[in-house]
């Protein structure tokens, strides 16, 4: 079963078909009260991928969810967001009763076409997070999400008429908005995990600059760099950006040219020795970031020691 290929969703209407439900009343949108789920899934994981986007907040689920290579159990209230495409994985736990509440939202990305939507949905970096990084939410935060689903939820279950769409793109627009609020919340409340996470690319980066065949394995990227410390490149951007103000990007650059100024400043190498010592396969590249973050050739400020 774990070799088998994911069960593909490709609409709603499919969804909801595989999940014992009524047919949804709108192709490309639907939200549903986990309370009402008739259907849980067996105690063998399934793995699944939905052609549209699903947003989950969930509590006392009785199940496991997989994405990536972390799991997580929902006992508690636990939001998270998958996108068109992402593979996850889902299974019951043993012995677990029907007892299950939340809400799930899915949308359609054909639902969003023509609207401002469209396009900024795809700027809320949560979506690429994974499932250890769900969003934990305060009751009050709870309370909040699942009125803005409770209301999607009434003006979707109403007579559909020209106003629908705007009114339940508006209140998603305000959930995705209060969601990023509360990420926000989470990187600086979660100040132990977070700040553990940050020593730890500290630690990695410096290990990196200091490996003597930093030359052959080249500049470190966000991905890798992420792979390491076993979180998303989104969501590890999101932490940076809210603990220092810098991307992953940015925060590496930084480090690089504390040790290119260490070096600059210390050893007689030339610039081009040091550019290929620091993994640029071009002197002039490592030039040009030098100047572009410092406002100083490399030369001129080796200059200035001297």
């Amino acid at each position: 079963m774990a070799n088998a290929q994911p069960l593909r969703i490709k609409s709603i209407t499919e969804y909801h078909r595989v999940m014992g439900l009524p047919k949804p009343e709108h192709p490309l949108i639907s939200v549903i009260d986990l309370g009402t789920l008739p259907y849980l899934p067996g105690n063998e994981p399934i793995s699944l991928v939905f052609d549209f986007y699903s947003i989950s907040v969930k509590k006392d689920f009785h199940a496991k969810i997989k994405y990536g290579q972390q799991e997580y159990d929902f006992d508690e209230g636990i939001m998270f967001f998958i996108s068109p495409g992402q593979v996850f994985g889902i299974a019951a736990e043993k012995g677990a009763i029907a007892k299950r509440s939340g809400w799930m939202l899915f949308i359609h990305p054909d639902f969003l076409w023509n609207t401002p939507l469209a396009k900024t949905i795809k700027q809320y970096e949560y979506f690429s997070y994974s499932v250890h990084e769900a969003l934990h939410l305060s009751d009050k935060e709870e309370t909040m999400i699942i009125n803005i689903m409770q209301n999607i939820h009434y003006e979707y279950h109403s007579n559909i008429d020209k106003f629908s769409q705007d009114v339940i793109i508006a209140q998603l627009e305000l959930l995705l908005t209060y969601s990023e609020r509360f990420y926000n919340r989470q990187f600086i409340t979660r100040k132990i995990t977070n700040h553990k996470i940050l020593n730890r690319l500290e630690d990695i980066l410096a290990d990196y600059f200091n490996n003597e065949n930093l030359a052959e394995k080249g500049l470190p990227t966000v991905q890798s760099i992420a792979e390491t410390l076993t979180v998303s490149p989104g969501y590890l951007s999101g932490l940076l950006k809210t603990l220092t103000g810098q991307s992953t990007q940015q925060f590496i650059h930084d480090k690089l040219l504390d040790k290119a100024k260490e070096k600059l400043s210390t050893t007689d190498l030339s610039v081009s020795e040091i550019a290929y010592a620091l993994g640029f396969e071009h002197p002039q590249s490592f030039s040009k970031l030098f100047k572009t973050k410092t406002k100083l050739s490399p030369l001129e400020f080796r200059a200035s020691f001297n």
